[in-house]
């Protein structure tokens, strides 16, 4: 037992010598001299609206469109990670299945009317653009050349510029045409003029799987569902 001892301790003397004598390794140093510093981002996507009641019947093809052009900037101590901030357009457009959308209404209510058993339009939606900073922090596990995996969590603050219903195609209950048309209406007066956005997305190389939730409402307080909408899909970036 007092052999096994000493010879445990001697095997760990010799390597607690070895290594000390060793010399610690040096961090490669990582060259962004051919990394762009800005870049172009384009996301489209399925756009659900979340908490919207039963009683309001949705499209099957809501989707979102965003186009951005972002900054890049590496933190100097360690280059795989970076924030990224821009500025940009999004958009929703809300499907809805046979009711009529009220936006231009006088009262104080947006309604949601449900018109299936009367004369309606075949395709109705509810379309929002808003200009918006987004601010992202970013993950890739090759900095250098940006072609390996990626990760990137954020917010996207935005100011609203336009809203609007567009209708198309009038029928009667039986589905059967009455006019080929479309009508437009435009109002911004129940949706809410700022709205923030929390993203996330992973990826590799230029492509990614992006994801957003709105967290305010979409219509301001009392006027309608307190409804947000929540975007999967795919994005094209550089970085």
């Amino acid at each position: 037992m007092r052999k096994f001892l000493l010879l445990a301790l001697t095997f760990l003397s010799f390597q607690f010598g070895i290594q000390a004598q060793e010399k610690p390794t040096t961090k490669k140093k990582v060259d962004l001299s051919n990394r762009p510093s800005d870049h172009l981002v384009i996301q489209l996507g399925h756009t659900s609206w979340n908490g919207v009641p039963d009683t309001i019947a949705m499209g099957k093809f809501s989707k979102s469109f965003n186009v951005y052009f972002m900054f890049d900037y590496p933190f100097k101590g360690s280059p795989n990670m970076s924030i990224g901030v821009g500025v940009g357009i999004g958009t929703d457009h809300l499907q809805f299945s046979k009711v009529k959308v009220g936006i231009k209404e006088l009262g104080a209510v947006m309604p949601f009317t449900n018109v299936r058993d009367t004369n309606h339009f075949k395709k109705t939606k509810l379309a929002t653009s808003f200009a918006e900073v987004p601010l992202e922090l970013r993950y890739t596990a090759d900095p250098e050349n940006g072609k390996g995996l990626k990760f990137g969590l954020g917010v996207r603050v935005g100011a609203l510029l336009n809203a609007h219903t567009r209708n198309v195609t009038l029928q009667n209950r039986n589905g059967n045409l009455i006019n080929d048309y479309s009508m437009k209406e435009t109002s911004t007066k129940f949706i809410n003029k700022t709205r923030f956005v929390g993203t996330f997305r992973v990826g590799y190389g230029k492509f990614s799987v992006f994801s957003s939730y709105q967290l305010n409402p979409t219509l301001k307080d009392g006027t309608g569902p307190t409804a947000r909408p929540f975007t999967v899909g795919l994005m094209l970036s550089g970085l």
